[in-house]
């Protein structure tokens, strides 16, 4: 198993990587679902930083050359 992330590490190792998320962000998803994968230690939750960076990447668009071309 790779090193896990805290919710300020997981915020740090994705903004470092130019993903901008806020630790509020992250909290609330993971009550609501629709974030990256995490497990459980006590009260925390931990991350894997390989699963941030699919999750992260999984949430951007392809590369465009207009604003318009999503709207396609």
């Amino acid at each position: 198993m790779s090193k896990l992330l805290t919710r300020a590490g997981a915020v740090r190792y994705l903004q470092e990587r130019e993903f901008p998320i806020a630790a509020r962000t992250l909290a609330t998803l993971e009550s609501r679902g629709g974030g990256p994968t995490f497990r459980t230690y006590g009260a925390g939750a931990l991350r894997a930083p390989g699963d941030l960076l699919a999750w992260a990447e999984a949430g951007t668009s392809p590369p465009r050359q207009l604003t318009a071309e999503g709207d396609q």
